[in-house]
């Protein structure tokens, strides 16, 4: 149940809280980030309610409960590794759909370096520790965090 609420509470503070909270909430973010956020709070409910079978079982020392338990853990182990599959898999069209986003801000933040679009580039410069494309030329002028390069 513990690991239930912490993976509730870490989808949640990725959501709504930390770094990663100004990308969910931009209008630029992948549909699969939200969903993949929100899987993720469903998978804690989930894994709460399962582990409270498991207590109810034990408790009460019922055969059917216990079965419930057993039954869901395999179906989430299940889930756990197909998901890890897919993520694998789809590695490669996830950085080009980050890469996608950043060129949109790096454009923006070129035609107008003031604004929305300056916190922005800075924040994906601090989340994923990197600054400008590659070239030192296009990096002049760029809000990059220190000790960054």
């Amino acid at each position: 149940q513990l690991a239930g609420l912490a993976v509730i509470a870490f989808g949640l503070w990725l959501r709504f809280g930390g770094v990663m909270a100004d990308f969910a909430s931009d209008k630029r973010s992948p549909e699969y980030f939200f969903m993949g956020l929100y899987v993720l709070v469903g998978t804690g409910a989930l894994m709460t309610t399962v582990g409270f079978f498991g207590c109810c079982g034990a408790a009460r020392e019922s055969q059917c409960l216990i079965g419930s338990f057993f039954a869901c853990l395999l179906v989430i182990f299940a889930a756990e590794v197909t998901a890890g599959v897919f993520a694998f898999i789809g590695k490669k069209v996830a950085i080009q759909e980050a890469q996608k986003i950043y060129e949109e801000i790096y454009d923006d933040y070129m035609k107008n370096p003031v604004g929305k679009v300056n916190s922005t580039i800075y924040r994906y410069h601090s989340a994923l520790q990197c600054c400008g494309k590659g070239n030192t030329e296009q990096q002049m002028g760029l809000p990059c965090p220190e000790n960054i390069q």
